[in-house]
C-alpha cells in the first residue's frame, strides 16, 4: 500500500478555526491566516511519493471549495482531538502520517523522514517546540488507548501521547513549531 499523508483541516470560518490565535489578532484575521497557510501547506506537501488526503471538520465541510477539489477527503467525525486522530489513523491499513494545517515550517523532507521512521517504529511523533506534537504516524495497528488521558494544548501533550502508546515502538521526527497564538507568528511576519 502506498503511504498516505492526511492533513487535518477545519473550515476557515471566523470564530471556528484558530480561536486561540483569534483572541490575539481577531477572529477574521486568524481565519484568513489559516486559509492562506493551509493552501500553501497543501501545495508544498503534495507528492507522487504518497497519497495526500484531507480530513475536514466540520463534517459538513466535505464539499467546501476552500481546498483543492481533486484531493480525496474524509470527515473527522465527532469527539475530542485524540478520538478524531485515532479514528483517522485506524481508517487506513497502510503507513499513514497525520499533520495539522498550522505548521509553516513543514517540508516534504519532514514527511518523507517520518515515513522512513515508520520502517523501524510502529508510531512516529514530530515534537513541537511548545511540548505538543505536529505530526503522528503509524505503521500497523493503532495501540489500544492511544491518546487517552492526554492533556491537550499544553507542555505535557507529547509526553502524555507517548505514554498512551504503551508498549509501541516510538520514533521521533524533526522538532517544528505550530501556530497557536500571535507570539508564534512573530518570526514569520504576518501579512494581513
Amino acid at each position: 500500500m502506498r503511504p498516505r499523508l492526511v492533513i487535518m483541516l477545519k473550515e476557515p470560518v471566523a470564530g471556528r478555526v484558530k480561536t486561540r490565535l483569534g483572541r490575539d489578532i481577531g477572529m477574521t484575521a486568524s481565519a484568513w491566516w489559516f486559509r492562506h497557510q493551509s493552501a500553501v501547506l497543501i501545495r508544498r506537501l503534495r507528492s507522487a511519493r504518497w497519497e495526500t488526503w484531507l480530513a475536514v471538520a466540520p463534517d459538513t465541510a466535505l464539499h467546501s471549495r476552500c481546498w483543492p477539489a481533486d484531493l480525496p477527503r474524509m470527515a473527522q467525525g465527532q469527539g475530542d482531538l485524540g478520538v478524531r486522530m485515532a479514528r483517522i489513523l485506524r481508517a487506513y491499513k497502510g503507513p499513514v502520517v497525520l499533520i495539522g494545517g498550522d505548521i509553516p515550517g513543514v517540508q516534504q523532507r519532514h514527511i518523507a523522514a517520518a515515513f522512513g521512521q515508520l520502517g523501524q517504529s510502529e508510531l512516529v511523533f514530530g515534537p513541537a517546540t511548545d511540548g505538543g506534537f505536529w505530526l503522528v504516524g503509524k505503521h500497523g495497528q493503532v495501540p489500544r488507548g492511544l491518546f487517552e488521558n492526554v492533556r491537550w494544548s499544553g507542555p505535557d501533550t507529547l509526553k502524555d501521547a507517548q505514554a498512551s502508546a504503551r508498549e509501541a515502538r516510538v520514533g521521533f521526527g524533526a522538532i517544528l513549531s505550530d501556530v497557536d497564538t500571535a507570539a508564534d507568528l512573530k518570526p514569520r511576519k504576518l501579512r494581513l
